[in-house]
């Protein structure tokens, strides 16, 4: 096709926004930072940047999580595009991405540089422009997601607790779980291997830590099973 065709059509900046998502005290937490430039200098606002020639949309995506966080492993999924007209002060098209961090890997230091912090989910500030609306979208996929995936392994460490995992369930989903089901169901799937190695931070007796198999979770894909809560 002729270049002359795109010639006299109009051009867009394109930017991602990333709801970069953690998991401590029991409860997920949101990387937010003040902006530091008009308009709407001072206010909360989600990770993002735009779109550079070289690279594709999920690939800048990668790169603002990995610049904002220090985390080069992460889950990044795409939420959807936001393209009202006057969302911004130029035409700007964002693609948001949701990331799944473990939060004990944080560089801490870049939270300094960039005036950024963890929020609790519960407790999230009003955000700039529709940032807010992308949150809410990111959570309602985030929980059709996990409810038949376990991408939620990817916000914990590699060793934790039921407790902590149901803890963990129990936020993505905004409500409390039946813990003799929620333990019934994932220990008959048998995707988690039981460690020696207890946490007795809580109580004397202590739980048994467990890690993710992947390897049992891919065999049970290969025989025609699901993960499912």
């Amino acid at each position: 096709m002729s270049a002359a065709f795109y010639k006299n059509k109009d051009s867009f900046l394109v930017a991602v926004d990333c709801i970069i998502i953690g998991f401590r005290d029991n409860e997920l937490h949101i990387l937010v930072a003040r902006r530091p430039f008009e308009p709407f200098k001072g206010g909360w606002s989600l990770m993002g940047g735009f779109v550079n020639a070289p690279e594709n949309i999920k690939e800048a995506a990668k790169r603002v999580v990995v610049e904002f966080t220090g985390i080069d492993d992460i889950y990044l999924e795409q939420v959807g595009a936001y393209g009202d007209i006057d969302r911004d002060v130029e035409r700007v098209i964002s693609v948001a991405y949701y990331a799944l961090v473990d939060i004990d890997q944080f560089d801490t230091s870049l939270a300094q540089k960039y005036d950024a912090r963890w929020v609790r989910i519960t407790q999230l500030p009003e955000l700039i422009f529709d940032h807010n609306m992308m949150v809410k979208d990111t959570m309602t996929l985030l929980q059709r997601r996990t409810a038949v995936k376990p991408i939620g392994f990817n916000l914990l460490g590699e060793q934790f607790t039921l407790p902590t995992l149901q803890c963990l369930y129990e936020s993505i989903f905004q409500e409390p779980i039946d813990k003799r089901n929620f333990r019934k169901k994932l220990l008959t799937m048998d995707i988690l291997e039981k460690l020696d190695e207890k946490d007795k931070s809580s109580s004397k007796k202590g739980a048994f830590y467990y890690k993710f198999n992947k390897e049992k979770y891919d065999q049970l894909i290969q025989q025609g099973l699901h993960f499912s809560l």
